[in-house]
């Protein structure tokens, strides 16, 4: 027997796991972010959404003729606080609708910051606001 023979060659099994293991350790990472990007993302969509719901509905509650404006922020709290959202500001113009005449507009504006609201920790969204507004016509 040849000494080269006598010694022992890598196994192709052994090959291909530690391929594997090089190309989870290259990949991983990219998947988790990916992951975590696209939850970001949708927690910034459901915001936007529950923000423009908020500013409909009391848009619609400021066009009562006997609304007030704490009516008005009443309707935003519950439907913002029923989804969770958190540090948000609600904005009428003009300030009190029992001062709107026929004809007038009304408008109910709310911004809410991303990164309080992310799901994730706000890593991607840090510092963003959304602001979604709604304006209608008093009857």
């Amino acid at each position: 027997m040849s000494p080269e023979s006598s010694r022992k060659r890598p196994s192709r099994k052994r090959n291909r796991q530690a391929a594997a293991i090089v190309e989870l350790a290259v990949c991983l990472p990219v998947l988790v972010l990916l992951a975590m990007a696209t939850v970001e993302a949708c927690s910034v969509l459901y915001l936007k959404q529950s923000l423009k719901i908020a500013s409909y509905e009391s848009t619609r509650v400021g066009l009562v003729p006997t609304a007030r404006a704490e009516n008005v922020t009443a309707q935003a709290d519950l439907i913002l606080g029923g989804r969770n959202i958190k540090d948000y500001t609600v904005s009428l113009t003009p300030a009190d609708p029992r001062s709107m005449e026929q004809g007038d507009f009304f408008r109910v504006e709310v911004v809410a910051d991303c990164g309080a609201n992310s799901f994730v920790g706000g890593w991607f969204y840090t510092g963003k606001t959304v602001r979604q507004a709604t304006e209608m016509v008093a009857e």
